[in-house]
């Protein structure tokens, strides 16, 4: 279990948001609570009702895995998704922030005065929300499947998000990516007897949608992704496997989402399908870390089956293709600080970011950040976080450089800015100024 570092007490977001007095403090408090985790109390988690439990949609986003949980702190298993910050000793905006379970987080959600609250270093930060239960997940589907395992939705309800892959064709450390636990956490959820679709079926997911279609209207977006298929999935290659769910979508349901594709980096015939035949709005071929060397390291499979330049390269070719406004690469916050290979301070990933979003930014490409979760079952388990300076720098540096060639804010995410963003993996929208 992750022990405790004294850097991650509160004093120290005190300290930043003095430091850093133009960053949001809900952006700083988000950042470190996704960086350390947060835990809740079993009354906490009875009280509450009609809140959506954590459907683990893709990755564990845990610090501990299932079992742990299942041996030590069972009641942690019935968590939300997302939560909701508010009001307080210093009247947060609305921040809602992923749930990333850590028992020996010095953030704990507990029952005070009939109230959820946040509480760290036994003082009442602010009160609590749960992610609230859609209602159409009470719908049944004909296969029996449950709408929560086909369709979840996160984001506040912004966001359907479609892993119709749950696994990932790099397989093993000398390929996985090395902070990436999607085949791995597929294994816990099937050994704790958990119902995780691997492959997801059409009519499921069309089904699945259809009752979303009817029921509600607070969805804008939706996401199909998975892992990466290197030789052939259902006897396709993986620009088709991924195309064909974004046609059957469009073909039924027009212009009701924004319709976003997580896959590879396609070269330009594939990226034209994707966009012609699929109906994609928006691709996302996530690049994970800038840096030459620790991208090696980093990401095996992408290195090896793809390679770091012709990557780049096929992320500007998109750009021709859907516009520069609706390639949005990830980048995985964090991990080109991880050991033995990274970057040993704040100013040498600032360095290296710097050049990272400059080069993007002045293209029209504004890639965005998740926060680095260090999951027990990733290759890179064991890791120390990075401090929270870090990502408070983090911020400052991406929203400057945003503001500096006045980009549009990324489509597919929400509102921006503090107070509205439902982007609840980083902060990044969060920092966003009107």
């Amino acid at each position: 279990m992750m022990s405790l570092m004294k850097e991650t007490y509160y004093s120290q977001v005190e300290d930043l948001t003095v430091r850093y007095a133009d960053i949001p403090y809900e952006a700083i408090l988000k950042q470190d609570i996704l960086r350390v985790g947060i835990r809740f109390s079993k009354d906490s988690l009875r009280v509450a009702s009609g809140y959506k439990p954590k459907d683990y949609f893709i990755f564990s986003f845990d610090l501990v895995t299932m079992e742990e949980l299942e041996q030590q702190d069972r009641h942690l298993l019935n968590a939300p998704e997302e939560v909701m910050l508010f009001g307080g000793e210093k009247d947060l905006k609305p921040t809602i922030i992923n749930v990333r379970l850590n028992p020996s987080s010095p953030y704990q959600v507990i029952v005070n005065e009939g109230k959820l609250v946040l509480m760290a270093d036994d003082r009442n930060l602010c009160e609590v929300r749960f992610h609230p239960i859609p209602s159409y997940y009470s719908s049944a589907l004909k296969s029996g499947k449950k709408i929560s395992e086909i369709a979840p939705v996160i984001e506040w309800g912004y966001l359907i998000y479609l892993t119709v892959y749950r696994l990932c064709q790099y397989w093993g450390k000398d390929e996985e990516c090395q902070f990436c636990d999607i085949n791995e956490n597929y294994r816990q959820q099937k050994k704790a007897g958990r119902e995780y679709t691997g492959v997801k079926d059409f009519g499921d997911i069309l089904e699945a949608l259809e009752h979303i279609y009817d029921m509600d209207s607070q969805s804008k977006a939706i996401t199909v992704t998975g892992g990466s298929i290197t030789g052939q999935l259902s006897g396709q290659k993986e620009v088709e496997f991924y195309l064909n769910y974004g046609r059957e979508i469009k073909k039924r349901f027009k212009n009701r989402w924004l319709l976003k594709a997580g896959v590879e980096a396609f070269d330009l015939p594939e990226l034209k399908e994707l966009k012609e035949k699929g109906g994609y709005d928006i691709y996302h071929p996530n690049f994970e870390v800038w840096d030459p060397e620790i991208f090696k390291k980093i990401c095996p499979g992408k290195e090896r089956f793809i390679g770091r330049d012709l990557w780049i390269n096929r992320i500007l070719g998109a750009s021709e293709v859907f516009g520069p406004e609706s390639v949005i690469p990830n980048f995985v916050a964090g991990v080109e600080m991880s050991s033995p290979f990274g970057f040993k301070t704040i100013d040498e990933a600032m360095s290296s970011n710097r050049e990272a979003f400059e080069f993007f930014m002045s293209k029209g490409i504004v890639p965005r950040f998740t926060t680095w979760c260090i999951e027990p079952l990733a290759h890179l388990k064991n890791q120390k976080q990075p401090r929270l300076e870090y990502y408070v720098a983090l911020l400052r540096l991406w929203r400057d450089i945003f503001e500096k060639y006045q980009l549009p804010v990324p489509p597919g995410y929400g509102a921006p800015g503090v107070g509205k963003a439902v982007f609840s993996v980083s902060a990044f929208m969060d920092v966003i100024r009107e």
